[in-house]
């Protein structure tokens, strides 16, 4: 398989979803992450891969304001009757480093590791963070390839086949494939 590139960032959710389960069944994946903000993604992916481990990843509870979180609690209820499991918890790649830039004005390690990340699409950071993010949780396996699914700002824009590992053997993480991107972002 091809990696597909997507024309511009954005909304290719069906599609790349489409790509993903054509991908898994061919290489016998068992595990799947997937970054999801209102839920929506999250339930789609959790019905498409109903019987696979799928671990959707919200944004932390307060990443827009305190005490707020975004996951929709009807697309929440779709994605644990879809057997998936929800993970909500700080992000690996800023976490407390984003209090210090703020209140510092400074940039310590972890964001710049995100912001080298960028340089590949805003997915391909989200998708290895929250590879990292469902490790640490103990929800799939360090060294399992796993496939992550992120976007740019809503839905889904890139999947990649990632080497999965806990955010303290961060650099033994490895992207095998690009399954699709955005070529412009």
């Amino acid at each position: 398989m091809e990696t597909i590139y997507f024309k511009n960032s954005g909304e290719h959710t069906e599609e790349v979803l489409k790509m993903v389960k054509d991908f898994v069944e061919k290489e016998k994946i068992k595990s799947i992450v997937v970054a999801s903000t209102s839920g929506r993604t999250g339930a789609l992916a959790s019905s498409i891969f109903k019987g696979l481990n799928v671990v959707v990843v919200t944004h932390s509870t307060g990443f827009v304001k305190p005490n707020y979180q975004e996951l929709n609690e009807e697309n929440a209820k779709k994605i644990i009757e879809n057997g998936a499991k929800i993970l909500t918890t700080t992000h690996a790649l800023s976490g407390a480093e984003r209090a210090i830039r703020k209140k510092f004005n400074t940039i310590l390690p972890l964001e710049i590791i995100a912001n080298a990340l960028r340089l590949f699409g805003e997915g391909t950071k989200v998708a290895i963070e929250i590879t990292i993010m469902a490790t640490d949780a103990g929800l799939i396996d360090s060294g399992e390839d796993i496939v992550a699914i992120a976007g740019t700002n809503r839905g889904a824009d890139t999947a990649l086949l990632i080497k999965a590992a806990n955010s303290f053997d961060l650099f033994n993480l490895k992207v095998r494939k690009i399954i699709c991107k955005p070529y412009d972002f």
